[in-house]
């Protein structure tokens, strides 16, 4: 089950969820910059990283599905606007956003592959993606006080594994919130320190993954999304025929002989030589 808005809006509201979100920002701001002029789409609960965009993006839109009455957050924020719908079936057209954010999108969605077509379906075709999900190997992923510790954590490996077979291609990946999930004392106001630290000395056990991708056009063959026709040209056997003229003798002697009649030849021969012969 899903977790409600209302806690996800109680978390990032914390001083533990204020830390997770500055360190997440500076990562994915290092990343893509300002992204003045673009158009921005986030799925799931991607707020907390859309805030650093709305000032300067052409579009910023959260689009998530309907978590119950703690949905007041919809409007909440000035500069993104939000829309409840499906997160499959988002009345969007197609490659209309520049820059997506997947938070809190695949780890608890009833189809991780459905979400993602759909992402794939509004990225602009040289747009790019930012998937982020709660590190299997981190701590983060233990506590069931925090977002990341609800749903399927994901390792780094896997997570760009299922982006490549799912028509993206990965371009950068990282990991970051590299703080313990303690929202007492020194953890939480030492959080870029614990992240400089991280980074040095433990630089994939981040709370969060953060996996960055573009959209492919064409399926990888052997893949988990093989179009038919690459699957149909892989069985393809056989070499390629010379022309006619190129071909051995050897093919030429072996072709079937055609019988004909010697008396009805003959007989073809003498009526053209007749008609030769009245003229014009």
């Amino acid at each position: 089950m899903r977790l409600r808005a209302g806690d996800l809006e109680d978390f990032y509201a914390s001083r533990l969820g204020k830390a997770a979100q500055f360190l997440m920002l500076k990562r994915l701001g290092d990343l893509w910059g300002d992204c003045a002029g673009l158009n921005l789409l986030g799925m799931g609960y991607a707020r907390p990283l859309l805030t650093g965009f709305a000032a300067t993006s052409k579009a910023c839109i959260s689009a998530t599905p309907h978590m119950g009455k703690e949905t007041s957050w919809a409007a909440s924020d000035r500069g993104i606007s939000t829309c409840l719908a499906e997160e499959d079936r988002l009345p969007f057209a197609d490659g209309v956003f520049d820059r997506i954010i997947l938070l809190h999108a695949i780890e608890e969605a009833d189809s991780p592959r459905a979400v993602l077509r759909e992402a794939w379906r509004l990225l602009a075709p040289e747009g790019r993606m930012l998937v982020a999900v709660a590190n299997r190997k981190s701590s983060w992923s233990l506590i069931e006080g925090t977002p990341f510790g609800h749903g399927r954590p994901w390792t780094r490996r896997q997570l760009i594994t299922y982006l490549n077979d799912h028509l993206l291609q990965v371009t950068a990946s990282t990991t970051a919130v590299h703080m313990p999930p303690v929202k007492y004392g020194f953890f939480v106001s030492g959080a870029e320190a614990w992240e400089k630290v991280g980074q040095i000395f433990a630089p994939g056990l981040g709370g969060v993954v953060l996996v960055e991708a573009t959209k492919r056009m064409y399926a990888k063959p052997g893949s988990g999304a093989v179009a038919p026709a690459t699957s149909l040209a892989a069985r393809r056997k056989g070499a390629a025929q010379l022309p006619r003229k190129e071909a051995e003798l050897e093919c030429v002697e072996n072709r079937r002989k055609t019988r004909v009649d010697p008396a009805r030849a003959t007989r073809f021969v003498g009526e053209v030589e007749q008609w030769e012969a009245l003229g014009p």
